[in-house]
């Protein structure tokens, strides 16, 4: 009995397949029976992880603003990064439809502002206020895509979380304006970052739609940083490494992280999932710069923790409505 509903099922699926009914950007042919279904947990943990890494290249990156300026910074930290990812994925360029030049034109866009923006706030604003104030950006976007009600409620839980954060030991009236406009540009282009990732994993395979990305993001800012920065600094041995470190740790593994996950979740969970990242920053900054925080802010840890758990929670359920409902058709 079962037999005979896998061959008629399938014959089914693949009757609409070639017949071109659905065009949607879920296939019917992909959807796994539900005892094969995939778990958002695994692309979530990628989510933590790229968090952690990127955090921890965002303190380091302070380090190469003195000898190289922030487009500097951004310009090394992707060339560093578009070389290793160009020979780790050796992207196909011949063949290139023109929407998948297109969906990595507009990567490489949201990096490069979304970097530009983050880097000239780290230079006025400290490093948890500008990632607080940038995380918002994707908050937003949580909102705004989810079709689900209980998004606002993880949306709104994880935005008072950071706004507790934000207010824990920092006097506000002392922030640079400057430095929090640009935090928010960060915060906007973070969010169509997201949504660029996303179209650039399904028109890309592997990592090809990151490393070309990131490839063109080197070559917009490296006539700027030639002329902003200081060659003899640059070009000392400290700076050069230094500034490898911060490829790999500030785009390598996050970006190739945040691309695979991004498969897998819905860009409204991996938005509330990214409001991680001040609460990473603020535990790096407890555990390796000894920056203690107040009650407050582990109650923002609590919050933010809490509302991270229920967008997977809430991810798992909608993949299983979803394939329950194909499957049914």
């Amino acid at each position: 009995m079962q037999l005979d509903f896998r061959r008629t099922h399938g014959r089914r699926l693949a009757a609409l397949s070639d017949s071109g009914a659905d065009r949607s950007p879920i296939s019917l042919v992909s959807v796994p029976p539900p005892a094969h279904r995939r778990s958002p947990i695994g692309p979530a943990l990628l989510v933590v992880v790229a968090a952690i890494s990127q955090e921890v290249g965002a303190a380091f990156v302070v380090g190469l603003f003195a000898a190289l300026g922030a487009i500097g910074a951004v310009f090394v930290r992707f060339l560093v990064a578009g070389v290793i990812l160009c020979v780790a994925a050796r992207p196909r360029l011949r063949g290139l439809s023109g929407p998948a030049w297109l969906s990595a034109g507009a990567l490489a866009a949201t990096l490069t502002v979304m970097n530009l923006c983050f880097y000239n706030s780290l230079t006025r604003i400290p490093l948890g206020v500008a990632v607080t104030v940038e995380v918002l950006g994707p908050l937003a976007l949580s909102v705004v895509v989810s079709p689900r009600k209980t998004a606002w409620l993880w949306a709104m839980l994880a935005l008072l979380g950071v706004a507790l954060l934000s207010l824990t030991g920092v006097r506000v009236g002392h922030l640079d304006p400057v430095g929090l406009g640009f935090a928010a540009g960060a915060a906007a282009s973070w969010a169509a970052y997201i949504l660029a990732t996303a179209r650039a994993g399904s028109n890309f395979p592997n990592l090809d739609g990151l490393a070309l990305a990131t490839a063109i993001g080197a070559l917009v800012t490296a006539p700027f940083a030639v002329a902003e920065v200081d060659l003899g600094s640059a070009l000392r041995w400290q700076i050069l490494g230094l500034g490898a470190v911060v490829a790999v740790l500030s785009s390598v593994i996050p970006y190739s992280l945040e691309l695979i996950s991004l498969r897998r979740l819905p860009p409204e969970t991996f938005a509330i999932l990214t409001c991680l990242s001040p609460v990473v920053a603020a535990v790096a900054g407890w555990l390796i710069l000894g920056q203690y925080l107040a009650v407050t802010g582990y109650v923002a840890i609590v919050l933010v923790t809490i509302a991270s758990i229920g967008a997977v929670r809430s991810a798992r359920e909608r993949i299983a409505e979803r394939d329950t409902r194909l499957i049914g058709a």
